[in-house]
């Protein structure tokens, strides 16, 4: 009794899994930017190298600070938008573990 619930166990598990195998074949990985969010990108990138360019001594302590949190702004719009991968603190303490137990 306990062979035969297993095995139709396992034959329904498999069952499971095999929509999602062929759908992962199919889907395909976009690693391009679109058009308009690269112009987005390129044009923050411009200002942050326009402000970085401009001389602000001649600028008085509002506008230099209208100018912090503008850069600032952009710097976490870069950042959050097409910003890098991060790893949380428990995913590296797994990683470093795991690397430890290979090698």
């Amino acid at each position: 009794m306990k062979k035969i619930i297993l095995s139709a166990f396992t034959a329904m598990l498999a069952f499971t899994f095999i929509p999602n195998l062929s759908n992962a074949a199919t889907a395909s990985i976009k690693t391009e930017l679109p058009a308009d969010s690269a112009a987005i990108k390129l044009s923050l990138e411009s200002r942050l190298t326009e402000i970085g360019s401009m001389d602000k001594s001649t600028l008085s302590h509002k506008e230099k600070s209208t100018l912090r949190k503008e850069t600032r702004e952009i710097e976490r719009t870069l950042n959050r938008d097409y910003g890098g991968v991060y790893i949380s603190v428990g995913a590296l303490i797994l990683i470093i573990i795991l690397l430890i137990i290979l090698f």
